[in-house]
């Protein structure tokens, strides 16, 4: 069940995240806190489209703080390329707000033995893929223009479904996407990422979709489709969370659903060497 404790707003406590990404998140010199703390209000919500400001509503963001950090721990499975076998993956991940960052570290179990650490990473304008086996065999670095946007993307899209608040920031424009949708667009570094993102019944997201990001494909990166359909929402303490959700590839020959996930803990506003 999903509580709030001392450690941080919303958090589901389940386990203590690992050292090496502690240590990681510790030395990565993000901001402690807010620049000034603040709460949403519907002068925020006043100037969006209909259907962003009824998702924004949805997601019990009124009247609560403007979330400046989030930390979650994700479990699922995960494939390395299309009609591979699915790998058990436990995952922890540190994003700001502040400064936009995102630190995402996951474990992968290779053949049933074999352990893999990846680590996907956006800070200072910069996105990088770093894959190791056993911890020390490089199998994947990734570095580059295509990351820079590609991880920028992935920051935008945690904010959609996992932190809403952060999203209410003057690097934020909306716009207008029919009666069940909106779109969303972050600019940082001077780059601009855009994502689309579809409403259920309730205006919580269903889907999101993306054309910024590059799928790392045995040929070389190419760019498509990337979305993040949900599962699911149940709500807890006024707050909806996400039962689970997947990561696609929508690729010429076929969909590749890589990644299956749900969010085992989640908590706000934590500086990164909690």
């Amino acid at each position: 069940m999903l509580t709030s404790t001392s450690a941080g707003r919303g958090t589901v406590p389940h386990g203590r995240p690992p050292r090496p990404f502690r240590r990681r998140v510790a030395a990565s010199g993000l901001p402690q806190g807010p620049p000034t703390p603040g709460t949403v209000s519907e002068a925020d919500l006043a100037p969006l489209p209909p259907a962003a400001a009824r998702y924004l509503r949805a997601m019990g963001v009124l009247g609560r703080p403007r979330t400046w950090s989030l930390r979650a721990h994700l479990v699922g499975r995960f494939r390395l390329r299309p009609g591979g076998p699915w790998l058990p993956l436990d995952a922890w991940q540190y994003n700001s707000a502040v400064d936009v960052a995102r630190l995402f570290r996951m474990r992968l179990l290779v053949g049933g033995v074999v352990p893999m650490w990846g680590w996907d990473t956006y800070q200072d304008g910069a996105g990088r893929m770093l894959g190791k086996a056993l911890g020390v065999v490089t199998v994947a670095d990734g570095s580059g223009p295509e990351f820079d946007v590609g991880e920028l993307t992935t920051w935008l899209d945690d904010a959609v479904l996992l932190a809403p608040a952060m999203l209410v920031h003057p690097r934020t424009r909306w716009e207008d996407a029919g009666e069940d949708g909106f779109s969303v667009a972050v600019t940082d570094a001077g780059r601009t990422v855009r994502a689309t993102v579809l409403l259920d019944d309730d205006a919580r997201p269903r889907d999101v979709r993306s054309d910024d990001r590059w799928a790392d494909l045995p040929g070389g990166p190419v760019r498509t489709t990337w979305s993040t359909p949900v599962d699911g929402w149940r709500v807890v303490d006024g707050i909806p969370r996400m039962t689970g959700g997947a990561a696609v590839w929508h690729l010429p020959d076929g969909p590749y659903r890589y990644a299956e996930l749900r969010v085992a803990d989640l908590a706000w506003d934590l500086p990164p060497g909690r």
